[in-house]
C-alpha cells in the first residue's frame, strides 16, 4: 500500500475500534486528507461531521482551507506557527480577506 493508502486504513480502524469511547471527548487529526485520492477525503471528511455530531469536539488541522472551513464551526489560521487570524468558520469563508489571501480567491 502507499503511505497515503496505509494512512486512511489505520484512520478507519481507529475510529471503529473506539466506537462509542469518543463520545463527548475531543478527537486531534493533523492533515486528514495529505496525499488521499479526493474520493477518499469526502469519505474522511464524512466520518469527521458524524463524529462531531455525536458531541466530539475535533481539532483539526488541515491545509484544505475550503474544506475544512466547510464543516468547522471556528477557525483558526496559523502562519509561522502565530495565529493571524480567528473567528466563526462562516465570518471566515464569507471575508474577501480570507477568499483572496486562503481560499484560491473565490
Amino acid at each position: 500500500m502507499r503511505g497515503a493508502e496505509d494512512f486512511f486504513c489505520s484512520f478507519c480502524m481507529s475510529l471503529r475500534w473506539a466506537g462509542p469511547l469518543w463520545l463527548d471527548q475531543l478527537l486531534l487529526l493533523d492533515e486528514p486528507s495529505m496525499g488521499l485520492a479526493p474520493l477518499l477525503v469526502k469519505t474522511i471528511f464524512r466520518i469527521i461531521e458524524e463524529i462531531n455530531q455525536t458531541g466530539t469536539t475535533i481539532l483539526l488541522v488541515e491545509q484544505n482551507a475550503n474544506l475544512a472551513l466547510s464543516i468547522a464551526d471556528r477557525a483558526y489560521v496559523v502562519e509561522t506557527g502565530r495565529i493571524v487570524l480567528s473567528g466563526d468558520a462562516e465570518d471566515l469563508t464569507s471575508s474577501e480577506q480570507i477568499k483572496m489571501a486562503y481560499l484560491g480567491g473565490h
